[in-house]
């Protein structure tokens, strides 16, 4: 562990307590200083109770000082109203987002007065179509069953899970309470590519563990896969399913690398990696180079886990190139469990600004396209599809359901249920309330007893709001929301139902000699089962 200092964000508290010895020994002179000394003993009180607490992380790491936020917070609407901004400001998530992830966290009041602030004759407005015979949902335990025939243990899954995050790019007690917070609430938690850390093993919520590109947690020493060493982890309860990354939606096509400064004992223990070296983690998977050999290394994995479910994630680029794994499938008979679609409007630690930015498809074109591809291929039924891009209310995976996934997963949602303020210094190490950091002062200001809670009651109201959503739309469950139950404002002012944009595509269509869908099936017709380069022409 490395040396502990005294820090600048305690210099206001040390001042305090300084001036108030200072003030009482004045005050046996000039009787007058024992106000002045009575408030800097105050102030200094108030900063060791802010240590002392755990509450707010934000006090912890900046006694005394961290109660300006709490006062600026207190009068932040009347000057949003007057000088600021609005609540649908989205940089990159709205205030009225995150309010409502922290508003749902702490079991507090989540509804609002007076009606929408939406401009809802706007472009862009979308709404949901109800019922006048609306439905009551007693248990909203909502959970789809992740494996198809080839999988010998298959997982069901809640609805809402939370997406990959590494150890090392979260702190040790982010990490815990996430994972104690899934095991409350029976959902999953994605470990990110930097393998299982002992943080996620420590409350014993289910895992789905990640292996990317570093094969971390299952490598050799030259970073190549070592199958030994991932049926060992594999074979772990907690672990549920396997989830092979082919790339994210931040920073898609972008490999990695952690200096060997920043590597500390427990994240080499996590990852496999010695100390002293740079960690790297290629940009494409060194285990195969084409459809086929991913689809056998797919297979390997299914049999090293013993049958556990065994998908993969990825952001779409080129579309033709998801065309040739699906091919792959097709021809190999090894059909993964799950896909895992990732949008480019996802979040990272850190990412380059054009690959955030410009790189990658977003999550409603990439989810839609999966999801046809794989109806017209005729496995849209042996495959379970996640969806993860900026999903943080009941709204968000309802739409999500509705053109094509079974389920969805988020990682900054969670990240503001356990306390991020979105100050968007994840890549700095110094995160002011110890979510995205390895500072050992600062993840100590995150108490994983009350935040593990809140991510619990995060999950568990969301839930509930999305069954209040299904239940106004007529529906028995929310996997049964389809495109036609939601609206969209066009450009010109007319609405149009989103089953005329996002169309669920018919079932086969791939596979035989119609000539409907001529965009799927130009595409369709260069991808090639053998390899990810494009034929002459693209």
């Amino acid at each position: 562990m490395p040396r502990l200092s005294v820090p600048n964000r305690y210099t206001p508290l040390i001042i305090a307590a300084l001036l108030a010895i200072f003030s009482a020994v004045t005050a046996f002179w000039y009787p007058a200083f024992w106000i002045v000394a009575a408030v800097f003993v105050a102030l200094t009180l108030l900063g060791m109770r802010d240590l002392r607490q755990h509450n707010h992380s934000i006090l912890r790491n900046y006694p005394i000082m961290g109660h300006i936020r709490f006062l600026l917070e207190g009068i932040r609407p009347e000057i949003r109203q007057y000088l600021i901004e609005n609540d649908q400001d989205e940089q990159p998530f709205s205030r009225e987002q995150r309010s409502l992830v922290y508003q749902r966290a702490k079991g507090a009041e989540d509804k609002r007065p007076f009606g929408t602030q939406e401009k809802v004759y706007e472009a862009g407005y979308s709404w949901l179509t109800h019922s006048v015979q609306p439905v009551h949902f007693n248990n909203t335990d909502f959970r789809v069953r992740i494996g198809n025939p080839a999988c010998k243990q298959p997982y069901d899954a809640s609805l809402y899970n939370i997406s990959a995050m590494s150890f090392g790019a979260l702190s040790a007690n982010a990490i815990l309470a996430l994972n104690t917070g899934a095991k409350m609430g029976g959902f999953a938690h994605d470990t990110g590519e930097g393998g299982i850390s002992r943080y996620h093993r420590q409350a014993g919520g289910d895992l789905i563990y990640e292996v990317g590109s570093g094969y971390f947690g299952c490598r050799n020493d030259d970073g190549r896969f070592n199958p030994e060493k991932f049926a060992a982890t594999a074979a772990d309860p907690q672990v549920k399913m396997i989830e092979l990354k082919l790339s994210q939606g931040a920073k898609p096509g972008h490999g990695g690398m952690l200096p060997a400064a920043k590597i500390t004992p427990e994240i080499a223990e996590a990852r496999g990696i010695p100390m002293g070296f740079d960690c790297v983690s290629p940009a494409a998977h060194p285990e195969f180079s084409d459809p086929v050999g991913m689809m056998r290394f797919i297979g390997l994995l299914r049999d090293l886990s013993g049958g556990k479910p065994v998908g993969f994630k990825l952001c779409i680029g080129h579309r033709r190139e998801f065309m040739c794994i699906v091919k792959a499938m097709l021809e190999t008979g090894i059909v993964p469990d799950f896909i895992v679609v990732d949008g480019s409007e996802g979040g990272t630690g850190a990412a380059p600004l054009e690959f955030a930015n410009h790189v990658g498809m977003p999550l409603v074109e990439g989810l839609t396209f999966v999801h046809n591809t794989l109806r017209g291929a005729g496995l849209r039924d042996q495959v379970k599809i996640g969806a993860a891009g900026k999903v943080v209310s009941a709204f968000d995976i309802a739409r999500a359901l509705a053109i094509g996934a079974d389920w969805c997963n988020s990682a900054r949602g969670y990240m503001f249920a356990v306390g991020c303020i979105q100050a968007q210094a994840c890549h700095t190490n110094k995160c002011p309330v110890g979510v995205a950091t390895q500072d050992p002062l600062r993840q100590r200001a995150l108490d994983v007893g009350d935040k593990s809670h809140r991510v619990a009651r995060f999950h568990a109201n969301t839930l509930k709001a999305l069954g209040e959503m299904a239940g106004a739309a007529g529906l028995t469950d929310p996997t049964n929301f389809e495109p036609y139950h939601f609206m969209t404002r066009r450009g010109d002012g007319q609405m149009t139902e989103a089953n005329d944009v996002y169309t669920y595509l018919r079932p086969g269509f791939l596979l035989d000699d119609g000539d409907d869908n001529p965009i799927y099936r130009e595409r369709w017709a260069r991808a090639n089962a053998h390899s990810f380069v494009p034929p002459e022409g693209r």
